[in-house]
C-alpha cells in the first residue's frame, strides 16, 4: 500500500514531461484506477504472523468449520468465528495442499473442520464447560461422562495449539459417495459413537465416530471400530504423516505440525475482504 502512492507521483511526473491533451487524461484515468484497485487490495483484512486463508492456497478443499455455527458440542457459534474460514499458517496451508493433490488421485478430498482457533474460542469452551447446564444435544458429543471432565481426560485443553495456526481438525470425503446429508438441528440424533446412520452427518467417510467425539471410540488406535473404519483413519494418518503432521492419540480427526506453531494468538476469523 505504502508503493501506491509513489507509484502515482512517478508516473504523474512522467505525463507532465509527456504532455497534455486527450490521450494523457485517459492514461492518468487509468492509472488513477489501477491505483485504486491496488489499494483497496492492499487494505483487504490483514492476518498477522504469517497466517493465511486455505482457500487461496487450495481452494479445492473442502470446508465445514463447525464452531461459526450451531452443529457442534456447545450448541452455537463460538466467540471469535464471525465467518465459517479455515485459516492456517502458510506452511500448513502448503502441506495441506500437496496432500489435496494426493488424494484427488483417488476421488478423495480433504475436509475442514477447523483450523485457527481464536484464544478467545477457547476461553468460551472453558467457561460453557463450567456453566453446571448440559442439554441431550450437548450429550451426544460425550455419552459416557459429564462434560466438567473434558478437560481433565484431554479432550479440550484450555490452551490449544489450534489458537497457533499449526493444529487442524480433518477428515476424508469420498467424492464418489453420496455427500448430501445436511445436518437439521430439529432433528433428534444418535450419540457420536452410534451407527453413521444414527448419528449426526459430517458429510465424510465413515471413521467409526462423529466429529468432536469425546469417547474411546475416537482414539486413534481404539479397537472397538470395524475393519473398513480403522482402514480409513489409517489412510488419513499416513497421508498426513508423508508431510510431518502428527495425530492426535486421542482425537482421529486432530493433527498439529510440530515446529511451526509458538504464540497462541486471538484475532477474529473474518470474511477476506
Amino acid at each position: 500500500m505504502n508503493n501506491v502512492p509513489r507509484f502515482l507521483r512517478i508516473t504523474l511526473r512522467i505525463l507532465a514531461i509527456a504532455g497534455r491533451g486527450a490521450g494523457r487524461r485517459a492514461a492518468l484515468a487509468a492509472i488513477c484506477a489501477a491505483g485504486c484497485i491496488a489499494s483497496a487490495a492492499a487494505q483487504a483484512q490483514k492476518l498477522p504472523g504469517g497466517f493465511v486463508y486455505l482457500r487461496d492456497i487450495d481452494p479445492t478443499i473442502i470446508q465445514d468449520i463447525r464452531y461459526a455455527g450451531s452443529n457442534n458440542f456447545v450448541g452455537r457459534r463460538l466467540r471469535g468465528y464471525d465467518a465459517a474460514e479455515c485459516v492456517v499458517k502458510r506452511e500448513v496451508g502448503l502441506l495441506l495442499k500437496s496432500v489435496q493433490e494426493e488424494l484427488a488421485l483417488q476421488n478423495l478430498s480433504l475436509k475442514m473442520f477447523d483450523c485457527y482457533r481464536p484464544a478467545r474460542a477457547v476461553a468460551d469452551m472453558v467457561a460453557w464447560s463450567r456453566d453446571g447446564k448440559e442439554t441431550p444435544a450437548q450429550k451426544r458429543y460425550n455419552p459416557a461422562f459429564s462434560k466438567a471432565d473434558l478437560f481433565r481426560l484431554g479432550y479440550i485443553a484450555s490452551r490449544s495449539g489450534h489458537s497457533t495456526g499449526a493444529a487442524l481438525d480433518l477428515s476424508l470425503v469420498d467424492l464418489k459417495a453420496d455427500n448430501s446429508a445436511a445436518f437439521d438441528p430439529a432433528r433428534e440424533y444418535g450419540d457420536c459413537t452410534a451407527n453413521v446412520n444414527l448419528r449426526a452427518p459430517d458429510g465424510s467417510v465413515d471413521m467409526g465416530t462423529g466429529y468432536d467425539c469425546s469417547d474411546v471410540k475416537s482414539h486413534a488406535a481404539a479397537k472397538s471400530i470395524t475393519a473398513a473404519q480403522r482402514r480409513w483413519r489409517e489412510k488419513l494418518v499416513t497421508v498426513m504423516a508423508r508431510r510431518g503432521f502428527v495425530n492426535y492419540s486421542k482425537e482421529w480427526w486432530h493433527f498439529s505440525l510440530p515446529g511451526i506453531g509458538g504464540q497462541a494468538h486471538d484475532f477474529p476469523i473474518q470474511k477476506p475482504r
